[in-house]
């Protein structure tokens, strides 16, 4: 039987309980960088699976090193449907800085946009408001049939947004557990407002921080000015000799692995009508850089990039303070595609930096964080049941889209599990992910929902389900 204008009916008539339920898990301030917010990250993983044991879930936090994993598992209708895992993640940036935001970051506000109400919040679309749309669509479900077509595995973190160092621990350590048939992940976004989108593939990272050292301490810029190391003036040094002049990035083998795209990707993104110039006038910019011989979303999807993201050292303090710091810092990470080893490139860019310090210089590195980039399969069964799925919501297909961020957990799933996954997502270009006033729309959040509630309608009349 099929239950999809019923689900999509309940989905319609409790939108607003629904948006008040995300404003109350947006309230905690679940900062996983950050120890003062342990307390909260607890809170928001309690939340999380309260809410699934509401819905016949058999749901508990399990303790990792750091942040508990929350895990909920519904054995469905028992009549040999799939079995899907479902993942997401509580923890959510630094709201930092404060000063830049509209609204306090932890007090949502729901406010009118140009594509009706929006929330902000920090956490709104990355990734609590992305992951309650598929608890929302299993919510429906339970109201309206009684349960879910499929047997569901929920697995949603509290570290994505600190590298994940301890989930492939984890899945490791409950890969008896957790199998399944296919991961669903909802942590990526639309092609625009009207058009979805299911992204096939992922950069990975290599994020490290490298520490110079030169004196024992702080030198008067006077007295040693001219004579003394001065390790800022070298960490810049050696990082503006990251790229050449044709944006191509200088660490020995780092292209090793790399595919060259195909012709008929190219053709298929070229499709899509991206406008670079679009794309950075909304931030301000006008310039594309990166390299020069390749297309924009070939750069954004297909390449390898380098790029600081942090660097101090010195005084930086109000006013004057003439000093030659003792030590520079910076961070620095390099987002991977399919074929790269972050392993190497990690000592690509050790040797890298090594081979130019001087006598009196001394290096060390730190690693945060690393994964592969990933390819996923377009076709297949479950993907095939995602973009009917959309296509029924939107009436359009679903955009084939790459992602230029990484998501730890795709691989993970892969190398751990053995899973593809299904990345279908409903962010947008300009929800402000990792910056002052995150939003998601709600029209997104909504028409989320009422598609994660079709996939599993199709899943279940694939599979006799429900």
């Amino acid at each position: 039987m099929d239950h999809t204008d019923a689900l999509l009916s309940h989905v319609d008539a409790r939108h607003d309980a629904a948006v008040g339920r995300l404003v109350e898990w947006l309230r905690i301030p679940s900062v996983s960088a950050q120890p003062a917010h342990a307390g909260d990250c607890v809170r928001a993983a309690e939340w999380v699976r309260d809410q699934l044991a509401g819905l016949g879930f058999e749901a508990g936090l399990r303790q990792t090193p750091k942040h508990p994993v929350v895990v909920a598992h519904h054995p469905g209708p028992g009549n040999g449907a799939p079995h899907l895992l479902y993942y997401g993640h509580y923890d959510v940036q630094p709201a930092d800085p404060l000063e830049l935001w509209t609204s306090p970051p932890f007090d949502p506000v729901v406010v009118d946009g140009p594509h009706g109400k929006r929330v902000v919040a920090r956490g709104a679309v990355d990734d609590k408001g992305q992951t309650l749309m598929w608890i929302e669509a299993m919510r429906a479900w339970h109201a309206v049939v009684g349960g879910p077509p499929c047997a569901i595995t929920a697995v949603i973190e509290g570290e994505e947004e600190i590298g994940s160092p301890n989930l492939a621990t984890f899945l490791r350590d409950h890969a008896a557990e957790l199998r399944a048939d296919v991961a669903v992940i909802s942590d990526t976004g639309m092609w625009d407002i009207d058009t979805p989108a299911l992204s096939t593939r992922l950069r990975g990272m290599c994020y490290m921080q490298l520490d110079l050292t030169a004196a024992n301490r702080d030198l008067h810029s006077g007295m040693y000015g001219g004579s003394a190391l001065n390790p800022l003036n070298l960490i810049t040094r050696i990082l503006g000799d990251l790229h050449d002049e044709n944006g191509q990035i200088r660490l020995s083998g780092f292209y090793d692995g790399v595919p060259e795209t195909s012709s008929e990707q190219r053709a298929a993104w070229q499709a899509l009508g991206f406008s670079e110039h679009d794309f950075l006038g909304g931030i301000g910019l006008s310039v594309p850089v990166g390299e020069k011989d390749r297309t924009a979303l070939e750069r954004l999807w297909a390449r390898p990039t380098a790029d600081i993201n942090g660097i101090w050292g010195g005084y930086t303090g109000p006013g004057s303070k003439t000093v030659i710091p003792s030590q520079a810092h910076a961070k620095v990470s390099f987002r991977l595609v399919p074929g790269q080893d972050h392993q190497k490139v990690f000592e690509s860019f050790r040797t890298f930096v090594q081979a130019r310090l001087p006598a009196d210089a001394k290096a060390e590195f730190q690693v945060f964080s690393s994964s592969a980039g990933i390819e996923v399969p377009a076709d297949g069964r479950f993907m095939r049941a995602a973009r009917a799925a959309l296509s029924d919501e939107f009436g359009r297909p679903a955009a084939m889209i790459g992602c230029g961020g990484s998501i730890p957990v795709v691989s993970d799933l892969k190398d751990i599990l053995g899973l593809d996954s299904v990345l279908m997502g409903f962010g947008l270009e300009d929800d402000q992910v990792h910056s002052p006033n995150e939003k998601f729309e709600l029209r997104c959040f909504h028409r989320g929902t009422r598609s994660h509630a079709r996939l599993l309608a199709k899943l279940a009349g694939e599979f006799g389900g429900r």
